[in-house]
């Protein structure tokens, strides 16, 4: 049975996203060779997320808040450069910057933050409060003319962006804001994620979106 400290971070790090109890463990072990500075630096490391980075009050991305900076929008939603007529939506921050990369799209970002399987107690209010308020800003924005809904194509993503489309499909709208609602077209592997496509995969799938 190990000490309980270490137990302890074990159980902690086994809560991380992937990371089952032997990696953990692995984690733990390492911790307990490396000299006391570098785990002041991870410390520190750890200190500086919490204080400095800020979620996007319009995108859920996560951005650093500068020294004497008020605002509370990430890089992406404050350039005017974007186009501001197409949001995109993902579940994660590491498929928005997969689509980035691409260099094929140039408009705006929405991190939903997770899929339907995940949906649990006070998560699923989360999410759901996420999209109410993407509901929102398009009712109030005639500017916006497209959703494009990129989720991964496993069940779990199918089933989220039916989700979405219904929720998104009660809007109604004048003939002078008319939305369109679009997934990624072919070419993604079924089951497969975003983060892990190449780049010219994922430009003929934003290219054929319908």
């Amino acid at each position: 049975m190990y000490a309980s400290v270490i137990q302890r971070l074990i159980e902690v790090f086994s809560k991380f996203p992937g990371i089952g109890p032997r990696t953990a463990t692995r984690f733990v072990f390492y911790l307990v060779k490396t000299p006391k500075e570098k785990i002041e630096e991870l410390t520190k490391a750890l200190e500086d997320l919490k204080e400095k980075i800020k979620i996007c009050s319009l995108c859920y991305k996560s951005f650093e808040m500068l020294l004497n900076d008020e605002k509370e929008i990430c890089s992406f939603c404050c350039d005017v450069r974007r186009d501001r007529a197409i949001i995109c939506i993902v579940e994660k921050e590491i498929d928005l910057e997969a689509i980035e990369k691409t260099k094929e799209y140039r408009g705006l970002y929405f991190v939903l933050g997770g899929l339907i399987s995940n949906f649990d107690g006070n998560f699923k209010k989360e999410i759901e409060e996420r999209i109410d308020k993407l509901i929102e800003r398009i009712k109030s924005d005639s500017e916006i003319k497209e959703i494009i809904i990129a989720l991964n194509p496993t069940i779990e993503g199918e089933n989220t962006s039916l989700w979405l489309q219904r929720k998104l499909k009660r809007l109604t709208y004048s003939e002078e804001h008319c939305l369109k609602i679009t997934s990624l077209g072919r070419g993604l592997p079924i089951a497969g994620e975003i983060e892990y496509a190449d780049e010219d995969t994922l430009c003929s799938s934003l290219k054929n979106r319908k």
